[in-house]
């Protein structure tokens, strides 16, 4: 479908300003920390030049906390835009289909077990195993991809989840153990390292390609899903490439900072009066804001309350937790003035 010459230029400069502004939160995240850190001095430390501890910070601290920021942002805001257009839900995000809760899950064994403490890389690696074992039961569950299935098969699975974690954290004799349960279920970027960063990529990379691939697909669907069928969808192999997406990059994301919830709700409900209630459309502002919200709400965790001990979920919720009511809300009301 050809698009005006108007359409095109505003097309341009929003994805413009948004990969502007997904490099500036970069770079403020690099830059910006409770330590004090001149910007020349901490970018010459990036390269590896300068004192050793100004090298340590820049690189073991800051930059693989700013990449991370950046790479598990634009996974939320990815997958809540792709799940709104699967589910034609405007209150579906990557929690719904169990994946976060099942990856906590995983993680929360790790720590309860004692196998974090003994093996570092242990908490993500059973985090990615709980949020596999996720994709695969809901897709077990939903048969044959309807949007309704798939909906109760995810809050199934993830008050089981949720169940089973809160009775490791009742059972727990150990109330460091507990506490340590508690602050990585907040979901916190802190301490994380390049082996973090590798562990997480590939899963996220994979995650990113098949959502991205659905693009056409959610297009169609917005037509209804006997229509979208009639044109050639496979509703099958849709859900299929949703829910597996879904599970390897929002698996991979919570598998390295725990469970950071609301930005994949409101980041393509921003995104979409800018350009439009065509899902395919919305997905890669839907990334890009993503990556720019979390890496700039870690900024803030750092800088304005660095001895406070915040966690980035809470941050989030703070934020999306007003939005996700004025939306449930406005709803209501809609639904009401229709009948």
């Amino acid at each position: 479908m050809k698009i005006s010459a108007r359409t095109f230029a505003l097309y341009t400069a929003l994805y413009t300003a948004l990969i502007l502004g997904l490099i500036l939160a970069f770079f403020t995240s690099v830059v910006l920390g409770p330590a004090s850190i001149d910007v020349r001095e901490g970018l010459m430390g990036l390269v590896g030049v300068g004192p050793e501890p100004v090298v340590v910070v820049m690189q073991e601290i800051r930059l693989p906390r700013a990449i991370l920021g950046v790479l598990i942002g634009m996974t939320l805001g990815l997958s809540g835009a792709v799940l709104q257009g699967y589910l034609r839900n405007p209150l579906a995000e990557p929690g719904l289909v169990g994946v976060s809760a099942s990856a906590s899950l995983g993680a929360v064994i790790a720590i309860y077990s004692g196998l974090a403490t003994l093996f570092p890389m242990a908490l993500p690696l059973l985090a990615l195993a709980g949020a596999a074992v996720s994709g695969v039961l809901v897709q077990m569950l939903s048969g044959k991809g309807q949007a309704l299935t798939l909906i109760l098969a995810g809050v199934a699975i993830s008050s089981i989840a949720s169940a089973l974690t809160s009775l490791a954290l009742n059972m727990s004799s150990n109330p460091f153990a507990a506490m340590e349960i508690v602050f990585w279920m907040l979901g916190s970027l802190e301490d994380r390292s390049m082996e973090h960063i590798k562990l997480a990529v590939p899963f996220m990379v994979v995650g990113w390609l098949m959502l991205a691939s659905v693009g056409k697909d959610l297009d169609l669907l917005t037509l209804g899903e006997d229509t979208a069928v009639s044109m050639g969808v496979n509703m099958k192999r849709l859900s299929f490439t949703v829910i597996t997406g879904v599970a390897a990059s929002v698996g991979a994301a919570t598998a390295v900072a725990g469970a950071i919830g609301f930005v994949g709700l409101f980041v393509p409900h921003v995104m979409r009066p800018l350009v439009g209630n065509q899902p395919s459309k919305l997905l890669f502002p839907s990334a890009l804001a993503g990556g720019i919200l979390l890496s700039l709400a870690d900024v803030g965790v750092r800088v304005i309350t660095p001895d406070s001990n915040l966690k980035l979920g809470v941050v989030t919720a703070l934020i999306g937790a007003p939005f996700f009511l004025w939306l449930v809300l406005s709803t209501g009301r809609r639904e009401l003035q229709w009948r």
